[in-house]
C-alpha cells in the first residue's frame, strides 16, 4: 500500500472516530530515541525512515516536521506523497481551530501531551490520547519486541542496581521523601 493511500484509510479512521486532526510523533512508549519497527508509525504513514520527526494528518493536509539532518531525505522520501515538509516551523499554528487532536497517547511525553492538551483547550477543541487509529490500519504490523531483559555489566554500569538504588533511598531519606518519580520531559 502507497504512502497517500495509507493517509486515506488513517481519515477514513479519524472520520469515524470524530477526530479532526491526528498526530503520530516517532516514541515508543518509553520515549527511546531509536524505536522498533513496531513502533515506526510515523514511518509507516509517511515513508521518511529518518529516526525523527512528527506528522500531523487533518482531513485534508498531511505534513512531516523533522530536523535539518533529514531535510534532503525527507524531501526524496516524500515525493510522490502528499505531505508537505516543514523545516524549521513549529507545530503549533497547525494545531488551531476547534477541532478534537487525537493521538496515541503512549508514545508521547507527559509534557508534550500536556502542551497538545492545552493548545486544544486554548481554540476551544479537545484531545484524546487514547487513539491508536495507526494500529487500526497497519494490517501487517510487525509484533513488538520480546527479546529477554539483561543487566548491563558492572565493568559499564561503574557500580551495581542494589547500590545505585540504596543511593536514591539514602537521599530520598534525607529529604522526607516518600516516592521518588523519574520523568522524562524530552
Amino acid at each position: 500500500m502507497k504512502v497517500n493511500e495509507r493517509i486515506a484509510r488513517l481519515r477514513n479512521r479519524m472520520a469515524e472516530t470524530g477526530i479532526d486532526i491526528y498526530i503520530v510523533p516517532t516514541a515508543d512508549y518509553h520515549q527511546s530515541e531509536y524505536v522498533g519497527e513496531y513502533f515506526k508509525s510515523r514511518q509507516f504513514i509517511t515513508g521518511f525512515t529518518g529516526s525523527a520527526g512528527t506528522a500531523i494528518i487533518t482531513m485534508n493536509d498531511a505534513r512531516l516536521w523533522t530536523d535539518g539532518r533529514y531535510f534532503i531525505q525527507a524531501k526524496q522520501q516524500l515525493a510522490g506523497t502528499e505531505i508537505i515538509l516543514m523545516k524549521d516551523a513549529p507545530l503549533s499554528p497547525f494545531l488551531t481551530g476547534t477541532f478534537l487532536i487525537g493521538c496515541d497517547g503512549r508514545t508521547l511525553s507527559v509534557a508534550e501531551g500536556k502542551e497538545y492538551a492545552e493548545i486544544a483547550a486554548k481554540n476551544g477543541g479537545s484531545f484524546r490520547f487514547d487513539c491508536n487509529l495507526i494500529g487500526d490500519i497497519w494490517k501487517d504490523r510487525p509484533a513488538i519486541a520480546a527479546e529477554p531483559v539483561w543487566e548491563l555489566d558492572i565493568k559499564y554500569a561503574g557500580e551495581s542496581a542494589e547500590n545505585k538504588i540504596a543511593r536514591v533511598r539514602q537521599e530520598m531519606k534525607r529529604l522526607g521523601a516518600d516516592t521518588h518519580i523519574l520523568y522524562n520531559a524530552r
